[in-house]
């Protein structure tokens, strides 16, 4: 069935194009349990290898070997990401329960992630409504309504160096040990944090018993750190792009935000299949319970998807300067724009 034939057709009609796509959120257990294995255990054995070239004397290498073992461990959360969304497995008690193992390999605890990550998609786009579950973003107004100090610290935040670096280190190794955003939402969010912290010291307790506390800092945290950066990037874009839709809530339609708030992530064929096909996201904010290894399936069933909200990897990179909401002109803006509209003005 077509959706259309122009990305108009798609902007007035995105609660139609959801229950068409909708058609495709049958998982295949068969399939996911060899998503789940092909991704498991060339990690295990990744990290295997890093630890005895490590142990060999021949630091570079593991430091090499940390790279795709990073790849692998990025896609291990997507599976995770599933997972929460009742997508992997058509039993929803294997989805969690896989979800919450995967989430100890990930420094992320489960349950806790799960209900953030639903209040984030319910409410994607939404200006009134920011503030769990992804990038803080200003608006314009907001921004030159601040401080000097203020404004500072906002740059500060939007900085490279700490929505990339720094930043997902935090987030991973620190932040996700506590569940912030849902500190009095009851007993749920802290039983899985503590929980997926008691595992975690479980298993680096043991690692550093076998293998020595340096060995496990040395192998583990580049691959960690590594992955965390990735993530954390792959969020951005999906969301942070100059065409992306945000309204407030007097004009804000869920499906409409979903369809043209999200990218179209279009990344080489092996970036693509280490991200588990999460830059289709525009498709998957749209109907969430597709799983990630049928997301391809509807670009090449309905081809008029492909080019809402692209990006391109080069592309991409350009996303890095935005940094504001212009509710006038619509659209995402840098720092310099602003400077120069003022001075303009």
């Amino acid at each position: 069935m077509s959706l259309g034939h122009n990305s108009h057709d798609l902007a007035t009609d995105a609660r139609r194009v959801r229950q068409i796509v909708s058609s495709y959120s049958k998982p295949s257990d068969g399939r996911s349990i060899a998503e789940l294995l092909i991704t498991l255990l060339p990690l295990a054995a990744l990290w295997g290898a890093a630890w005895f070239t490590f142990w060999l004397g021949h630091w570079w290498a593991t430091l090499l070997i940390a790279i795709p073992s990073a790849a692998f461990l990025v896609r291990l959360f997507m599976i995770q990401h599933d997972c929460g969304h009742g997508a992997f497995f058509s039993d929803r008690r294997a989805n969690d329960w896989v979800g919450r193992v995967l989430g100890v390999l990930t420094l992320t605890p489960y349950d806790f992630w799960r209900r953030t990550h639903a209040i984030h998609h319910a409410t994607s786009g939404n200006l009134d409504r920011r503030g769990i579950g992804d990038v803080d973003t200003l608006t314009v107004r907001e921004y030159l309504g601040r401080s000097r100090w203020g404004r500072l610290q906002y740059r500060l935040y939007r900085h490279p160096l700490v929505l990339f670096g720094i930043g997902p280190a935090y987030v991973f190794i620190l932040r996700q040990r506590l569940p912030f955003g849902l500190l009095r939402e009851g007993w749920m969010p802290w039983l899985s944090t503590m929980l997926t912290n008691f595992a975690v010291a479980l298993i680096i307790a043991t690692l550093v018993w076998f293998i020595g506390i340096k060995a496990f800092v040395v192998v583990h945290l580049p691959i960690m750190l590594l992955a965390a950066s990735a993530g954390v990037w792959l969020f951005y874009v999906q969301h942070q792009f100059e065409e992306t839709a945000w309204a407030n809530k007097d004009a804000w339609t869920q499906h409409e935000l979903a369809l043209h708030g999200s990218s179209h992530y279009d990344l080489p064929p092996l970036l693509r299949w280490f991200t588990a096909n999460i830059g289709v996201h525009h498709v998957h904010h749209l109907c969430s319970r597709i799983p990630y290894y049928r997301l391809p399936h509807v670009l090449r069933d309905h081809p008029e998807l492909r080019d809402v909200g692209r990006l391109t990897l080069l592309e991409s990179l350009r996303c890095v300067r935005l940094a504001l909401w212009d509710d006038v002109q619509h659209r995402l803006v840098s720092f310099r724009e602003v400077r120069a509209a003022r001075t303009r003005g």
